[in-house]
């Protein structure tokens, strides 16, 4: 799969941010989801191809930048979209909208009746899973702070049980990553559950 240089998926991020602040907050979270989804990957016990990993982390949540007033649910679905219109590969693509929650199904879609089109966006790919798994155990929240396991576990309960269940798997299939020295580097809180 051809892939874009680290050159290119900056110019992305430029080319999107409607101001410097969410270019700083979005990238700066990209950063840090590809520093984790690398951490957890070195550890996996089969191959991981570490590059797409990499850069699915790097765009992951560039549609962060067309939600606007809108529904930020929608960040993934418009990322994909705007991956493909700059002829990024499909597989590439499904980094934006496959990293939401523990994955979105049809059957949540529609319970929650979510401003998406009905479909199942979940990661599939190792790669895949582990960057909407690192992508976890970082907000974009003001201030910007990381979670460990437990602190996204109490969040993603509000989901249902279902989705505590998908969390706990991926924690046994990734591991729990080494957040401490990226909340120093980065000067962001850790959020203890």
């Amino acid at each position: 799969m051809n892939l874009p240089s680290a050159e290119s998926v900056r110019a992305l991020h430029e080319k999107y941010a409607p101001t410097h602040e969410s270019l700083d907050i979005v990238r700066t979270h990209c950063e840090i989801v590809a520093r984790i989804a690398l951490e957890l990957a070195d550890r996996y016990p089969l191959p991981v191809d570490v590059r797409l990993v990499e850069t699915g982390a790097l765009l992951h949540d560039i549609g962060v930048y067309r939600v606007g007033d809108g529904a930020y649910i929608r960040h993934g679905v418009l990322g994909h979209e705007l991956l493909r219109a700059e002829g990024l590969s499909e597989p590439l693509c499904r980094f934006a909208s496959c990293h939401t929650g523990v994955g979105l199904t049809r059957a949540d879609i529609e319970r929650q009746h979510l401003p998406i089109p009905p479909g199942d966006y979940v990661a599939g790919s190792v790669e895949e899973r582990l960057v909407m798994y690192a992508d976890k155990f970082h907000s974009k929240s003001n201030p910007p702070k990381f979670l460990d396991t437990a602190a996204y576990a109490e969040r993603v309960a509000r989901f249902g049980p279902d989705k505590v269940v998908a969390f706990k798997d991926l924690v046994a299939e990734f591991g729990e990553p080494e957040l401490d020295s990226l909340a120093a580097e980065f000067g962001h809180a850790v959020r203890r559950g």
